[in-house]
C-alpha cells in the first residue's frame, strides 16, 4: 500500500499525543481513556483505533438500514476490482451481515475490463480477498461480453474517450453478471467522494435524469436488472483508507492506467478543494443531492429495452450496442462526443435494419444448416 503510506504516516503524527510539546496535557480518545491514533478526516475527532472500527461499522450499518437495502434470504453479488473500496465493502458486508444477522448470500462478483498491468494484478488481489472472506467469486470479461478489451478499445478509439467505453461496457457487464448470479441486489463501492463527483459531474452537464437518482442509496433500474446499493455512499475515502490499512486487508492500490484522461478528474479536483476548505462540504454535496425536487411536467426518458441485446435503454438501441458498432464498423468515435439528434437517429436505424437483415439470413435455410437455432436474433424480431 505503499501510495497511501506517507498520509497515514503523517495522519499518526498529528494525532499522536508525543508530537505535542511536553507541557500539554495528554489528549484522550473522544469515546474512550485510550490514546488518540488519529484524526478522522470525516468529524475532525481524534480517536484511537478501536473506536474507530466503531464508528466507522455502525455508520455504514446505520446507511444500510436507514435506506432499507437489503430483506433477509436476498442474494447480494458485491461488485468488486480488489481495490480498497470494495475491499473494505465486502469485509464490512461480511462482518455486519453476521453480527446484526442481515440473512443475507453474499457473493463476489469481478469484471475483468483485459487492460494488461492492471486489471490483472488487481484481480489477484481479489482472489486472495476470496479466500480469506470465504466468499464466492465470479469474474466476467469483456473479451466473453462484447469481444472487445480496453487495451484495443484505447487502441482503436484513443484515449480521450476511453473512459466512455468503459463506463457504459462495465456497468451493463455487473448488470449482466449479477442476472447470471440470480442476485436480488448489487452492491457497489462507491463512496461519498464518488457520489459527490457524479453529483458535481451531473450539474456540469445538466442532466437532470442522472442527478435525479445519483445520490440515492438504493438504484431501481428496472427491466428485471437487481437494485444497485451504495452502502458506502457517506463513506469518506480517506476514512476507508485508514480502515482498510489498520485492518491489514490485502488489496491493490494502483488507479487505472487510462483513468488520468477522464473528465471526472475536474470534478474530483474540484470536490477535493472544497474538502480541504470545509471538511463537511462531501455530505453536504450528497444531503443537497437528495433534496432535489423537479417539476413533476419535468420531461424524463421512459425505460424500455433494447431491440438488439434486450437490456435496458431508453432508446431503440442501447449504448453498448451503438459503441459496439462503432467499433466493429471501424469507426470507433462515431457515437462519442456531441452529435445532431437526427444522426444518432439514423445511426440505430441503419443498426436495427441490419440486424433484421442477418436475423433473415440467419434463420433461413443456410441459418438451418449452420445449426441456428433463431435465439440470438431473437432481440431483433420487432424491428
Amino acid at each position: 500500500h505503499q501510495p497511501h503510506q506517507c498520509h497515514l504516516i503523517l495522519e499518526l503524527q498529528a494525532a499522536s499525543p508525543q508530537a505535542e510539546p511536553q507541557r500539554q496535557p495528554q489528549r484522550r480518545c473522544r469515546f474512550c481513556e485510550k490514546k488518540p491514533q488519529l484524526r478522522r478526516p470525516k468529524t475532525g475527532h481524534a480517536v484511537c483505533r478501536d473506536c474507530f472500527f466503531w464508528a466507522f461499522e455502525a455508520e455504514t450499518h446505520d446507511t444500510i438500514v436507514s435506506s432499507r437495502m437489503f430483506s433477509p434470504g436476498e442474494r447480494v453479488a458485491i461488485g468488486a476490482s480488489g481495490g480498497k473500496d470494495s475491499t473494505v465493502l465486502a469485509y464490512l458486508l461480511k462482518t455486519l451481515n453476521e453480527r446484526h444477522n442481515y440473512g443475507l448470500d453474499l457473493r463476489l462478483l469481478a469484471i475483468d475490463e483485459g487492460i494488461a498491468g492492471y486489471r490483472d494484478d488487481s484481480l489477484d488481489a481479489l482472489r486472495r480477498t476470496e479466500v480469506s472472506l470465504g466468499l464466492p467469486l465470479t469474474i466476467f470479461t469483456y473479451r466473453d461480453l462484447y469481444g472487445w478489451t480496453m487495451d484495443e478499445v484505447v487502441r482503436a478509439a484513443g484515449r480521450r474517450s476511453n473512459c466512455t467505453f468503459c463506463g457504459v461496457f462495465r456497468r451493463q457487464a455487473l448488470d449482466r453478471g449479477a442476472g447470471h448470479l440470480k442476485a436480488d441486489k448489487l452492491a457497489t463501492g462507491h463512496n461519498a467522494d464518488d457520489v459527490a463527483e457524479t453529483v458535481v459531474m451531473n450539474l456540469l452537464r445538466g442532466d437532470a435524469a442522472r442527478l435525479s437518482r445519483c445520490a440515492d442509496g438504493v438504484t431501481h433500474t428496472g427491466g428485471g436488472l437487481p437494485a444497485r446499493c451504495k452502502p458506502l455512499k457517506y463513506a469518506y475515502e480517506k476514512e476507508i483508507v485508514l480502515y482498510a490499512y489498520f485492518k491489514r486487508l490485502d488489496y491493490f492500490a494502483t488507479e487505472c492506467l487510462y483513468a488520468p484522461a477522464a473528465y471526472r478528474g475536474h470534478a474530483r479536483a474540484l470536490v477535493k478543494d472544497l474538502e480541504r476548505a470545509r471538511p463537511a462540504a462531501l455530505l453536504h454535496i450528497i444531503q443537497a443531492a437528495e433534496q432535489i425536487r423537479f417539476r413533476t411536467d419535468a420531461r424524463m426518458p421512459e425505460l424500455d429495452t433494447c431491440r438488439l441485446c434486450g437490456y435496458v435503454s431508453s432508446q431503440p438501441v442501447c449504448k453498448a450496442c451503438v459503441l459496439l458498432d462503432g467499433l466493429n464498423s471501424g469507426n470507433p468515435r462515431l457515437a462519442v462526443g456531441k452529435s445532431s439528434a437526427c444522426s444518432a437517429k439514423q445511426q440505430q436505424q441503419r443498426m436495427l435494419t441490419d440486424a433484421g437483415r442477418n436475423r433473415a439470413q440467419c434463420c433461413g435455410s443456410a441459418g438451418a444448416r449452420r445449426g441456428c437455432s433463431g435465439s440470438a436474433c431473437a432481440a431483433a424480431a420487432d424491428s
